[in-house]
């Protein structure tokens, strides 16, 4: 049975493309081949499609897998030479299914690290998922994937450590501290006092030339947060005085910050 034959065999959803892939190397660039191309294309994207789906629930969309493969599919054809003797699925199968993980490997990455890093924890946490299978009653240590993948330890903790950059905890995780709060809980919210920093800042300087009387009369309005007519008595003058003498101040302080420096 030839190589082609066994492909199909294996493979309900792979085409006899053969005679496809021998005309189209006879033909000369233009509309002719361009067609063929495309019908060949056509012909092999379930095959693309499958290969795509054995990927999917690791937290990448179908339509992107699909879209990848697809990808590779024309990349596959492209490059695919029949005066090699090789079965086409055998070239593009690998091709499609290298494309898949390369896409895996440098795009679902929630932090960006160095290539070696993430060779490192491919290879750890493929040698853990392997050891959990073998090892009855104990989960692999640190020294159990050192000898299956012959990294070092210092590597095979930092494989182990990089597992968190691409699988992120959500925030509805238990806090690494108390498991009755959740990661939600620690992050810390919007001060919008600091947003008044700059104007606190710039006021100090204009508010300290003004006379002690209206400084008093500012500070029990905005920051005591008393009513113009508790000032009034404080003071012992009429909540009309307070309200003139606030308008005219608010004025004044802000036509001198927003004046040039």
């Amino acid at each position: 049975m030839t190589t082609t034959a066994l492909s199909r065999r294996r493979h309900g959803d792979a085409p006899d493309t053969d005679g496809d892939f021998r005309r189209m190397r006879r033909l000369p660039p233009g509309a002719e081949r361009d067609l063929l191309r495309q019908q060949v294309i056509f012909a092999w994207l379930p095959v693309a499609e499958r290969l795509a789906l054995r990927f999917r629930n690791k937290g990448e969309s179908t339509d992107d897998l699909t879209q990848v493969a697809a990808l590779a599919l024309v990349k596959a054809v492209d490059r695919y030479d029949p005066g090699l003797g090789h079965a086409f699925a055998s070239f593009a199968i690998p091709t499609i299914v290298g494309e898949l993980k390369r896409h895996f490997r440098d795009h679902l990455w929630t932090l960006h690290v160095p290539r070696r890093v993430q060779e490192v924890r491919a290879r750890t946490r493929a040698a853990r998922d392997a050891l959990e299978q073998e090892l009855i009653g104990r989960s692999p240590t640190v020294k159990d994937i050192c000898e299956r993948t012959g990294l070092s330890e210092e590597d095979v903790r930092l494989g182990l450590e990089a597992s968190a950059s691409c699988d992120p905890l959500s925030l509805d995780a238990p806090s690494h501290t108390s498991e009755d709060r959740m990661l939600s809980d620690t992050l810390g919210a919007d001060d919008r006092a600091i947003e008044l920093v700059i104007n606190r800042e710039s006021l100090r300087p204009l508010l300290a030339e003004l006379p002690e009387r209206e400084r008093q009369i500012l500070y029990l309005r905005f920051f005591a947060e008393l009513t113009q007519s508790q000032i009034g008595e404080i003071l012992g003058v009429s909540q009309m005085h307070v309200s003139r003498t606030l308008t005219r101040l608010c004025a004044e302080l802000r036509r001198k910050l927003a004046a040039p420096a």
